[in-house]
């Protein structure tokens, strides 16, 4: 039984990992978190179940008066967009473009700071689990599936410790399962559900990611000696 709230990330990774252990084939398998707030509950479950750990950078697009709202969501090459709020809003294509720009060239900031020059995964023939500490919209989630299904994952399971009714319900039709450990009747925001719910920083991610790192070529080395 799932107590809420979760004490904070890492507590809520460690939850989530016994729960993709008893339903995910995790053989052939690798944790892309979203960074940032995903990235310590990725680490978690990839720590627990001897998995790598990389990160998919999604943005947020936000509407151009109200950054706050999502109009939609960028991941890698793939995107989202609320097509019934743009023609609401009477959001013009070319400012739905300019909001694409600048968030793209954040992602692409962000990417090049996390990897320090390692390349992404290969995710042909993988099971893609993607993580976040929760899912509100689902709007970048749903960017990050798709991204995933570019990249010809083999299966993508969504992994989150919460998220909304609504939000849950959209990704299963994405993607191949979606394990959601508690979905509260009512929910107004992700923070809510931890007591712990520190801003996660760039350090923070560039540390949990050579973490990971360190700890599978250390796994690989007895092999590769064999």
């Amino acid at each position: 039984m799932i107590h809420l709230p979760f004490a904070d990330r890492l507590g809520a990774g460690n939850a989530l990992a016994l729960e993709l252990s008893r339903r995910v084939d995790t053989s052939n398998a690798v944790v892309l978190a979203l960074a940032r707030g995903g990235v310590p509950v990725g680490f978690a479950i990839a720590r627990s179940l001897d998995l790598p750990l990389d990160v998919i950078v999604a943005r947020k697009l936000g509407v151009p008066w109200q950054p706050e709202l999502a109009m939609g969501a960028i991941a890698g090459s793939a995107r989202t967009l609320n097509e019934g709020m743009l023609a609401k809003l009477e959001i013009s294509a070319a400012e739905v473009e300019k909001v694409i720009f600048r968030e793209q060239a954040e992602m692409k900031r962000r990417e090049e700071l996390y990897r320090a020059s390692q390349p992404a995964p290969e995710l042909a023939g993988l099971t893609a689990i993607l993580v976040d500490d929760g899912l509100a919209t689902g709007s970048t989630m749903l960017a990050a599936i798709r991204h995933a299904r570019k990249l010809h994952a083999a299966a993508i399971v969504v992994a989150v410790p919460v998220g909304s009714r609504d939000a849950c319900g959209q990704l299963r039709s994405e993607a191949d399962d979606v394990i959601c450990l508690a979905i509260p009747d009512f929910f107004y925001a992700v923070g809510e559900w931890y007591r712990d719910f520190s801003q996660v920083g760039d350090s923070e991610v560039r540390h949990l990611l050579a973490e990971s790192r360190e700890r599978m070529t250390k796994t690989l080395k007895p092999t590769l000696a064999g």
